[in-house]
């Protein structure tokens, strides 16, 4: 199996280092309530000023003042009316994909006079497609992800959430009234792998938790627009980086989620008519993680191909049956893509882990449901829910009722079937 070049020094300055040496600045994790991962706003206590499906817009809000419709001020964001009665205002959104929160961003840009005084935050994990209703019955455990606080105008409020379950759902709420211009709930997503088992999926997605951990210059738009799971609108919404003067080239290195054997790439030059790559190659690694992208530990995947403009290439991946955990893609010499997505199954190794690390990351409640709908008698969920964490020796700890029925459908829904 070829294996990739060793970037020459001048390559390595040039390509491996960004317009100011270090590389395009990437943020850990995603917007877990980005519209297009496919979140949405679901109920509001009210939205007499402002819409609440605002809160998600992917644009950073804007502002024209002087401009007014049949309900005041027009405003980019969510915001109630004057409350005149206790009480306070809410807004429920259903994350995009579900997933470990880290930071929330509540953002009342352009709200000077009428911001809310405070906030807090709620999350909880449900299985399924639950109704606004249905969240609000007193059956469903809501966790406190931010405290009750303090809310400051026209700023970007950013709180560090030390929470490491898996959640669906969150819930803002806003004291005593006012308006939010967005709402960013950044994470690392985490699938059921259960929905995965059997399939091609897209390895590099972040639907799935994949990430740009490298790139060599996000001049005009980021590389982290590559693996998201919508189609590009826009040239925009794409990787596009300066004009090149040198003899290297661009690069980017994504970390897979779950390490699988790619079979298809799927390279989108989509919207980019005159600046689109010339070419591109690819590479792939089993090193977890990453490694740098100027390592030797890459092994070709796709040797230079060329790329038209505005085109979807579909090309054969050469690896064959070994899984990897990470993929380089060379862009020559500089340019724009649209979107790279990566086929193939999922490696069985990692998908047993993955369902280990899905089902610890549960809240009790939806874990408890997981065992009820395997079957798993009543007498073994609670027992098997505080052994939490889960490893590979979790039926040891049960003894002779490690035989009960229902155990075995669990255990093959946590690990995948053996035959995979």
């Amino acid at each position: 199996m070829p294996r990739a070049p060793e970037p020459s020094s001048r390559n390595r300055t040039a390509s491996a280092l960004g317009p100011h040496g270090g590389g395009e600045p990437l943020t850990a994790g995603v917007d877990l309530a980005s519209r297009w991962l496919g979140a949405s706003v679901m109920a509001a206590s009210d939205e007499s000023f402002g819409d609440k499906e605002n809160l998600l817009d992917p644009s950073p809000a804007a502002f024209e003042p002087g401009r007014y419709g049949n309900r005041g001020e027009i405003v980019d964001g969510w915001e109630t009316r004057r409350r005149r009665e206790p009480g306070h205002d809410w807004a429920i959104v259903r994350l995009g994909t579900p997933g470990i929160v880290t930071t929330i961003d509540v953002d009342t840009s352009f709200f000077t006079g009428n911001f809310p005084e405070s906030c807090s935050i709620e999350a909880t994990g449900v299985a399924g497609y639950p109704s606004p209703a249905d969240l609000a019955e007193p059956s469903t455990e809501w966790t406190q992800i931010v405290p009750r606080s303090s809310l400051r105008g026209d700023t970007h409020n950013t709180f560090p959430v030390g929470e490491t379950l898996r959640f669906t759902h969150v819930r803002l709420s806003i004291f005593p009234d006012g308006g939010v211009a967005r709402l960013r709930v950044m994470g690392h997503p985490l699938p059921d792998p259960r929905g995965l088992d059997g399939l091609t999926v897209d390895l590099t997605s972040q639907e799935y938790g994949s990430a740009v951990v490298q790139s060599s210059d996000g001049f005009y738009t980021s590389a982290t627009h590559l693996n998201r799971p919508d189609t590009a609108r826009t040239m925009g919404e794409g990787w596009e980086t300066r004009r090149r003067r040198d003899e290297g080239h661009d690069f980017v290195v994504f970390q897979l989620a779950i390490a699988g054997c790619p079979r298809r790439a799927v390279v989108d030059t989509a919207h980019f008519k005159y600046n689109a790559s010339a070419g591109v190659a690819l590479y792939g690694s089993v090193e977890h993680p990453a490694p740098p992208a100027e390592s030797a530990d890459w092994t070709e995947l796709l040797p230079r191909t060329r790329l038209q403009p505005d085109t979807r290439h579909v090309f054969p991946v050469q690896l064959g049956s070994r899984a990897i955990s990470a993929v380089r893609l060379d862009a020559f010499p500089d340019g724009g893509l649209s979107r790279v997505r990566l086929l193939g199954p999922i490696d069985p190794a990692a998908r047993r882990l993955a369902g280990y690390r899905w089902f610890n990351a549960l809240p009790e409640q939806q874990a408890a449901q997981t065992l009820t709908e395997a079957s798993v008698p009543a007498d073994l969920r609670a027992e098997i829910v505080r052994l939490r964490p889960l490893t590979d020796a979790w039926q040891d700890s049960l003894g002779k009722r490690a035989t009960s029925t229902g155990l075995a459908e669990f255990a093959t829904q946590l690990e995948g079937a053996p035959d995979r």
